[in-house]
């Protein structure tokens, strides 16, 4: 049922209008135009805006919310099973955040107060650019096992 004009959804969402639009010509959320070409959005597309802005805070690019919201049916509103999915892959990727700050975490502790008196015993310390063969970056600090 589209029983919900751009100004509604952006009232119940928190967001600008003009964020509404932006989420929908991204195609992450749809609107329908009625007979007088106004915007109008199912309920459940509160559901999908709500679901962009606690995951756009966790750090989820756009690219990676569209992703996500690809699995969803655009015939239907979502059930929990559909939800469900999406949380068990965003589940996942925030574990492997975790881990990666975990580690930068465990690596950076040791250099406050440091002042790298003691290279030999630094995780950071990269004698002869060894770490350019694992990668570009940061690597010492990002991968497992360097």
């Amino acid at each position: 049922m589209l029983d919900l004009s751009i100004g509604e959804i952006a009232a119940r969402t928190g967001l600008a209008v003009s964020a509404v639009r932006y989420y929908e010509n991204q195609g992450l959320i749809q609107a329908l135009r009625s007979a007088g070409r106004q915007r109008r959005f199912a309920r459940s597309e509160i559901r999908k805006l709500s679901f962009i802005i606690a995951v756009q805070g966790l750090g989820f690019t756009l690219d990676e919310i569209r992703e996500m919201l690809a699995g969803l049916p655009d015939q239907r509103p979502p059930t929990k099973r559909d939800w469900a999915r999406i949380g068990k892959a965003i589940g996942e990727r925030l574990d492997e955040r975790i881990a990666v700050m975990r580690r930068l975490r465990e690596r950076l502790d040791g250099c406050i107060g440091c002042g790298c008196l003691s290279l030999d015993k630094c995780k950071l310390y990269n004698p002869g650019d060894a770490a350019a063969k694992a990668g570009t970056g940061p690597v010492l600090i990002y991968r497992e096992g360097l």
